[in-house]
């Protein structure tokens, strides 16, 4: 059986250079043999998550849906005023729908960090917050994650050029469904015991 990953990441702008990292990592997923699905731009539009409101829309359902299913996890978020963009929070913030699960939130799963910014701070900033959610999630950060410069070397036309920085995004997808296929069978026997 193929591991899931599930990519979140990019912006409400499609082609964004979060996008094209997500897009990037999860594509090395594919090729390793895995089934990726991607809720990025208007995947993300969904209402502020509210515990309290029992109700769901279809995207929402579909997110937690997804991340109930997921092997392993990638989230790129671009970095805004040196943190993670509110969009990525609040499509992350909807893994609490999972609180009372066999396997709670992200539980033993495999959660590749992306974080993209036009400064290096920024871009290692996220990729800090992106980890630490991870790690509150019960999530296992891979252990390479990947702060991503946006430059006119690097990024132009809606795809990441630099041989290296593509080479980087892919290692985030690699890790990712390296140790989701190592550790999908106690994941999924957790989801169903």
């Amino acid at each position: 059986m193929k591991p899931l990953i599930v990519g979140v990441g990019g912006t409400l702008r499609p082609g964004s250079s979060s996008e094209a990292a997500l897009q990037l990592a999860l594509d090395a997923a594919r090729e390793r043999g895995a089934e990726a699905l991607c809720f990025s731009a208007k995947d993300l539009q969904l209402p502020h998550y509210d515990p309290c409101v029992l109700e769901r829309t279809a995207g929402q359902l579909r997110l937690v849906a997804a991340f109930r299913r997921a092997d392993g996890v990638v989230i790129a978020s671009p970095g805004y005023h040196g943190a993670v963009s509110g969009l990525i929070k609040n499509a992350i913030d909807h893994a609490e729908d999972l609180a009372l699960d066999q396997r709670a939130y992200f539980s033993d799963l495999p959660v590749g960090c992306i974080g993209v910014a036009y400064g290096a701070q920024a871009a290692t900033s996220v990729l800090h917050n992106l980890r630490t959610i991870a790690h509150a999630l019960r999530g296992l950060p891979t252990p390479y994650g990947a702060a991503v410069v946006v430059g006119e070397s690097s990024y132009t036309h809606g795809r990441w050029i630099d041989p290296a920085t593509r080479e980087r995004l892919a290692l985030v997808g690699t890790q990712v469904t390296t140790l989701a296929t190592a550790l999908a069978p106690r994941a999924r026997h957790k989801r169903i015991a």
